[in-house]
């Protein structure tokens, strides 16, 4: 069979997409070193807002929002970037980012049930079956094989917000008209995601901002976050969503645990132990039996992740 190079190209591009947001977890952990997570937070949707609204402007992309769209706009915000990374910035601060990450890719297991729910999108056996493959993993990466607790069950719920955000995120996206490019969308959420942002950042963060330690590895990975993780990376996925659709595009957050466990290794030497890599295998193996059958079910257009 002759082989598709425009295929491989796009393939090439969701794999490194996939390795951005893995890269993700990691500066994210690096950077939380010298910044308060929420001004971290507002940092990254700044310099992320500037280069996507610098990107737009030069190529003639760029679109405005009409008036009875704002308030979808406004709700899409709230749920990502806000509580999004609210719930995985302080996550982790708290749980080993290769865990946060084997969390974050239980997304789409968990999306067809809320698909089901609120836009009666058919719901499986599979469905069934891999989320409760997934959540018996999250139970061994919790816990230690002597039962004992090992992870912050805080840090876990506050990664399950992002999950939750990121679904809902997911829903309400189904509803942006589709004369919006995925890059316009991205942009306008992030900068109405800095009207949630800024405000509660300066209640919450200002009194940290004078004992703030400003280290050097810590503004790269700021930068690197921004660059890699809320712009190249977000461009490549909704161009390839575009092109694939987003049933075969989910599949490859499959890869976003797997990369952050071995860049934790080679970075942190980070260990974790057999019971957790055993949870982290067995969440993985959820979402792909939550994935096998879902070509004949609808899934709810998402363009996140992580």
């Amino acid at each position: 069979m002759k082989i598709n190079t425009g295929n491989v190209r796009i393939y090439i591009f969701i794999t490194i997409a996939m390795l951005c947001w893995s890269f993700s977890f990691i500066w994210t952990k690096i950077a939380l070193e010298s910044f308060p997570p929420l001004t971290l937070i507002t940092l990254r949707l700044i310099l992320a807002s500037v280069l996507l609204y610098g990107f737009l402007k030069l190529s003639g992309r760029l679109q405005k929002i009409d008036k009875p769209d704002l308030k979808l706009f406004f709700a899409l915000a709230f749920f990502e970037p806000f509580m999004y990374y609210v719930g995985e910035t302080y996550g982790l601060t708290m749980v080993k980012p290769t865990l946060a990450s084997v969390i974050i890719a239980t997304i789409p297991v968990f999306a067809p049930f809320f698909a089901f729910v609120f836009l009666k999108e058919r719901f499986t056996i599979i469905n069934m079956l891999g989320i409760g493959v997934s959540i018996i993993g999250v139970y061994l990466i919790v816990y230690n094989t002597d039962g004992s607790e090992t992870t912050s069950v805080i840090g876990v719920a506050l990664v399950f917000l992002a999950v939750l955000s990121a679904i809902i995120y997911g829903l309400l996206l189904r509803k942006i008209p589709e004369k919006y490019s995925a890059t316009n969308i991205i942009f306008y959420q992030s900068m109405i995601g800095l009207i949630y942002f800024i405000p509660v950042a300066a209640m919450v963060d200002l009194r940290l901002l004078a004992r703030m330690v400003i280290l050097r590895q810590s503004v790269q990975a700021l930068l690197m976050l921004t660059f890699f993780a809320s712009v190249i990376a977000f461009v490549l996925f909704a161009d390839v969503v575009r092109k694939i659709g987003i049933t075969k595009s989910e599949v490859f957050t499959n890869l976003i645990p797997v990369f952050t466990a071995l860049l934790s290794w080679a970075i942190f030497k980070e260990m974790m132990n057999s019971f957790q890599w055993i949870g982290v295998f067995v969440v993985i193996l959820g979402v792909f039996v939550s994935q096998s059958k879902n070509k004949k079910a609808g899934r709810p257009k998402s363009e996140d992740v992580r």
